[in-house]
């Protein structure tokens, strides 16, 4: 039998990684796979403003910690987490920015699901706006398709604090699973495809009774928050926090489909420098300037989102969060006992603020997927911990 011949030239090409598998791959693939995202899913623009607002550079910071019983020092730390960014202000001025496996200053690493807790600051702004009138606003009333669904009753205070009560598993290891599911949805980019896996559903718990992780709740969240402000998400984020806060780059919000709703509650893409920025401004309590800038968010609004809706220690269904010293969840933000925020993406995207302390770290990296990991694997939360804490006394 003959061989089929091709009879294209043979040019040169680039591999990409199967965009249905984005949350198994194999560290190899996400280090690579991580910068590309936007080549991987239809994204929309998060357009930044015309100057970039200047980071103030203070003394570098150098100090090392124990963790394991072993001194390390920040090399180590990137080393043994697998780092490609790392970020550490410390009263508005940055003490320390390194990057790691390849990624450059200008490349968009993906959020994961560190976005949740940055669109969730845009509610803020929609309610200072009076796009939004309160957290108590229904979800079906901006959203009539959901009317019918399991998130009848449901208000953007139970998105915000993933107490929706409708039935979803978040485990990434299981191909079938409802996140997967999702994430199979956005690969194949069809048109619709997320909003009718939320709409299918069942309730499985009252709204605002029971705390479960669920990417759904905060992509309906996104949705809402368009519905309301009459504006594509990335627009809105543009114009509200983007420019305002003078990110250095362009982001981007991945989309369900070409040209469609933007998925607010993971895999978008921006700079390290720029999620400092977003840190930044979290830190000093939605201004910008500092903590008598200008304000962009309504009035209290980082204080609420840092003020604990749920205890989570000790929960069946919060397993692995706890090494982090994580014991709350707010408004979208996990949050611990010393003042700290949290937002939290998978395989090892962190966004630590302190208010209190003035001090925020962001570390971008490639934790390995369970599947992956080997007897011998370090416990890099524990490390990123102790980098912390240990920050924490060296700058106060």
């Amino acid at each position: 039998m003959t061989p089929t011949v091709d009879r294209c030239l043979a040019l040169p090409e680039q591999h990409l990684p199967n965009a249905e598998d984005f949350l198994m791959w194999p560290p190899c693939l996400q280090s690579y796979g991580f910068r590309n995202v936007d080549r991987l899913f239809a994204t929309r623009t998060i357009k930044r403003g015309a100057a970039p607002r200047e980071l103030a550079r203070g003394a570098a910071y150098t100090g090392s910690f124990v963790t394991g019983g072993r001194r390390l020092g920040i090399a180590d730390l990137m080393n043994q987490n697998n780092i490609t960014g790392l970020i550490v202000t410390a009263n508005n001025e940055v003490v320390l920015e390194r990057y790691g496996l390849g990624l450059q200053e200008h490349e968009r690493w993906s959020t994961m699901s560190t976005v949740k807790s940055m669109t969730a600051i845009l509610v803020g702004a929609a309610i200072a706006d009076g796009s939004m009138r309160s957290l108590d606003d229904a979800v079906t009333d901006h959203l009539p398709a959901m009317r019918g669904t399991g998130y009848e009753g449901v208000t953007v205070r139970h998105l915000l604090t993933m107490s929706s009560g409708v039935r979803w598993a978040e485990d990434y290891t299981d191909r079938d699973s409802d996140v997967n599911r999702y994430s199979r949805s956005l690969a194949a980019k069809a048109p619709g495809g997320v909003l009718g896996l939320m709409a299918s559903l069942p309730k499985a718990h009252a709204p605002g009774s029971f705390w479960n992780y669920n990417t759904g709740d905060t992509y309906l969240l996104g949705a809402v928050i368009c519905a309301a402000t009459k504006r594509t998400l990335a627009d809105y984020m543009s114009e509200k926090i983007w420019r305002p806060a003078g990110m250095e780059f362009d982001g981007f919000y991945t989309l369900e489909s070409a040209e469609g709703q933007e998925i607010s509650g993971s895999r978008a893409g921006m700079s390290l420098r720029d999620f400092a920025r977003f840190s930044l401004l979290v830190m000093n309590g939605g201004r910008v300037g500092g903590p008598w800038g200008t304000s962009l968010l309504a009035e209290g609004w980082v204080d609420a989102a840092g003020t604990p809706a749920f205890k989570l220690a000790g929960l069946e269904n919060t397993a692995g969060v706890e090494i982090l010293g994580v014991t709350g969840y707010g408004l979208s933000w996990w949050l611990d006992d010393d003042g700290g925020m949290w937002a939290l993406g998978h395989s090892g995207q962190r966004i630590y603020v302190n208010r209190r302390e003035r001090i925020t770290v962001v570390q971008l990296a490639v934790y390995p997927e369970p599947r992956y990991e080997s007897p011998q694997e370090p416990d890099r939360d524990t490390a990123l911990l102790n980098f912390i804490q240990t920050l924490r006394r060296d700058l106060a």
